[in-house]
């Protein structure tokens, strides 16, 4: 090959990187989710288990300034069968020197459970044990959840002693919460009512049979074992329980159950049935509901 053939050649190879390199640098970055306050850090899609795909993974957010930071973890609902860690809510706690991750399990129709009480304890030893590179308080974490979120939360908080649910990565570290906020979350898949309900829990294919695989009437101990009220012990952490009072997909009698099964432990609970309040909705987005899950957490994970 000629000289000026090397020469052009090498021309062609330094203008394709220059394109290649222009095009990347073009490529922005993720926006941030809507409420992220200003100079606040987040880290995109962490894998929380490794090679676990895009269900196991989580976000983390983390104030502008200060450290040793308590932690919040965000658990969506969906009835196990939908949702994303995507947008969580609750990014106005960064203001108060809160960290905040939300974090994805896998759904029903990947695997029944327990993977989904499985995948979250993961995702609490992992944030454990990565707590200080990250500034947060590793003996400060709560939970928060929604729905199907809220019914794994409330697992998470009466299992934390019980060894069969912490598989995989990081044995040596604890899944154990220190407080819960359980937001209309079904609890006893044997005792809801159908009526009033948009959603009809006792047929073959409805959330909860698609959870615990198979119809719960015919799986009665799978049913059990899904049930956070199965685990309950007087060392439970703090709960807050909020469900409104015209939910027609959760009934209020499952907060009520579970409520009752902790208050008689002698676990330390609050049960607040939400005036108005459907299965979510602006009812719990009033400054009221708000200021009660802020000021949960700040005495539970602060001390203030």
């Amino acid at each position: 090959m000629t000289f000026t053939a090397k020469f052009a050649r090498s021309i062609f190879y330094l203008a394709t990187f220059l394109a290649w390199s222009s095009r990347a640098a073009d490529v922005p970055s993720p926006a941030p989710p809507p409420g992220l306050p200003e100079g606040a850090r987040m880290q995109l899609n962490i894998a929380y288990v490794p090679n676990g795909g895009e269900r196991q993974t989580l976000d983390l957010y983390l104030p502008a300034t200060g450290t040793n930071w308590p932690l919040i973890v965000w658990i969506h609902g969906g009835a196990w069968l939908e949702g994303s860690k995507e947008k969580p809510p609750g990014l106005g706690f960064l203001r108060h020197g809160f960290a905040l991750a939300s974090i994805n399990y896998r759904l029903s129709q990947d695997a029944i459970f327990p993977a989904q009480l499985i995948d979250c304890k993961a995702a609490i030893r992992w944030l454990r044990a990565h707590a200080p590179e990250n500034g947060i308080n590793p003996g400060r974490i709560g939970v928060w959840g929604a729905s199907a979120g809220g019914h794994l939360v409330a697992l998470l908080g009466t299992t934390g002693d019980v060894k069969e649910f912490d598989t995989g990565e990081n044995p040596g570290v604890s899944s154990r919460v220190q407080a819960v906020c359980d937001w209309f979350g079904p609890t006893d898949f044997t005792q809801i009512t159908n009526d009033p309900a948009e959603l009809k829990h006792d047929t073959p294919d409805s959330p909860e049979a698609r959870l615990i695989g198979g119809p719960v009437g015919q799986n009665i101990e799978k049913a059990q074992r899904a049930n956070p009220i199965h685990y309950i012990t007087r060392d439970d952490p703090p709960f807050l329980i909020m469900h409104g009072d015209k939910d027609t997909v959760v009934p209020l009698e499952q907060s009520q159950l579970l409520a009752d099964a902790l208050q008689k432990a002698g676990v330390p609970v609050t049960f607040h049935v939400v005036p108005g309040g459907g299965h979510g909705g602006p009812e719990f987005r009033k400054p009221e509901e708000r200021d009660r899950l802020f000021l949960f957490f700040l005495k539970n994970l602060k001390g203030d």
